[in-house]
């Protein structure tokens, strides 16, 4: 068995049963980042996929790994484009008023609608890259990795130490604005310092 096979091979079983169900991991060496999960997008339901740059991926410790695979498969189960919500309720909506207005002809209630529709998702897909889906994300693979044989503070301090060793890796010059809410939120929990992320700042996308 390759390198390749053996990590991966590990990760899958590292992965919650819901994350082997609907995620895909591929080995992807030319990609410039040690892992990368676009979007999924509404109509990719079925399998998810996950790329790593295992180069780059196996430069971290093993618990690094552990952790940021985790981290990036529960933000992976947290995307849902079909859900009942006042967003999802609206994009409803908009596409059947603009399916009415269309087959009525009316010019004006098509452009409303199709506005409506087309602001509505746009909020959606901003929402899943926004705090409060990140910090979900951080917070569910922490009690994952709890199942993994992992304490809570220790498993917080190996995620935190993740996100700025594949920035390292990645050769950035820094932290964006959202990877600093997360790490001061994991300093929180696992204890190193006592400032968390205020309720406002985790609401808001």
């Amino acid at each position: 068995m390759s390198k390749v096979e053996k990590e991966l091979g590990r990760l899958q079983e590292l992965m919650p049963a819901s994350g082997r169900m609907f995620c895909r991991l591929v080995h992807r060496p030319e990609q410039a980042v040690a892992i990368d999960a676009p979007l999924p997008l509404p109509w990719q339901q079925g399998s998810r996929n996950i790329f790593l740059n295992l180069d780059l991926w196996c430069q971290m410790p093993l618990a690094q790994r552990d952790l940021l695979l985790l981290r990036v498969v529960s933000w992976n189960l947290a995307v849902r484009w079909f859900k009942f919500d006042l967003y999802h309720g609206l994009v409803a909506t908009g596409l059947v008023g603009t399916a009415v207005e269309f087959s009525q002809g009316d010019a004006v209630g098509v452009l409303v609608a199709g506005a409506l529709t087309a602001l509505t998702v746009t909020r959606i897909w901003r929402s899943h890259r926004g705090t409060a889906i990140e910090l979900e994300a951080d917070e569910t693979a922490l009690q994952i990795a709890q199942r993994r044989g992992y304490q809570q503070p220790e498993a917080a301090r190996h995620l935190l130490e993740a996100i700025e060793s594949v920035a390292q890796l990645e050769r950035r010059s820094g932290l964006d604005f959202i990877e600093l809410l997360r790490c001061q939120n994991l300093k929180a929990i696992a204890g190193l310092s006592p400032v968390g992320v205020p309720e406002q700042a985790r609401q808001d996308n």
